[in-house]
């Protein structure tokens, strides 16, 4: 699934003019071309390397972040999108569930497809997967564990139904985008629970 979606995303950046690589993404700071680059450089890191990259970055994740873009964004777009071509394939993974890699490719694929209008069809396991892992995995690893003490999501397109409070309802992908802190998703929920799935204490950009 991993492999499907990073096929998917090259198909769709191999029509983008310079100006839709420069483009601001859904990632605060980063355009297109940027969260690109950081799709390349995950797709190349190792359980190993990803430890000593963030001993260097003094355990700093955004730090690693930034410096795995600017290590990886090439001089020009059609040379990062041949990086991306080049290890769209590789099965390394850093030292977390296999699902994260879904996680990855879904919600940046979102980051980059949403501000250029781009519309895909993810398979819908591959959604639910993501969605189900965010939801287990604490606010200190990127996901929204401690949310499901004061919201209930709902899928209503997929069986997936979690947590207790009041409740958000929408599409599986909408909730996957909104708790990976994606604040343009929310306008596709709803539901009692919404304000408080909205609030400052939710899940973090």
């Amino acid at each position: 699934m991993v492999h499907t979606e990073r096929a998917a995303l090259i198909e769709d950046l191999a029509g983008l003019d310079d100006e839709q690589w420069r483009r601001p993404s859904l990632c605060d700071g980063w355009t297109v071309h940027d969260v690109v680059a950081h799709l390349v450089d995950t797709a190349r890191t190792t359980r190993l390397g990803f430890v000593a990259g963030l001993a260097r970055a003094r355990f700093d994740f955004d730090r690693q972040n930034a410096r795995g873009v600017e290590r990886e964004r090439a001089a020009s777009p059609a040379e990062t999108l041949e990086r991306l071509r080049q290890v769209a394939s590789r099965t390394s993974t850093p030292p977390a569930p296999l699902d994260s890699r879904l996680v990855e490719e879904v919600v940046h694929g979102e980051d980059i497809r949403r501000p250029l209008g781009l519309i895909r069809a993810y398979p819908p396991q591959a959604v639910v997967r993501g969605l189900r892992l965010q939801l287990r995995t604490p606010a200190s690893f990127g996901g929204a564990k401690e949310l499901t003490s004061r919201v209930r999501l709902a899928a209503t397109d997929a069986e997936v139904s979690v947590g207790e409070g009041p409740e958000v309802r929408g599409p599986a992908l909408s909730l996957l985008l909104a708790v990976s802190g994606r604040r343009t998703a929310l306008g596709e929920l709803d539901g009692p629970g919404l304000s408080a799935l909205a609030s400052p204490t939710g899940p973090a950009a």
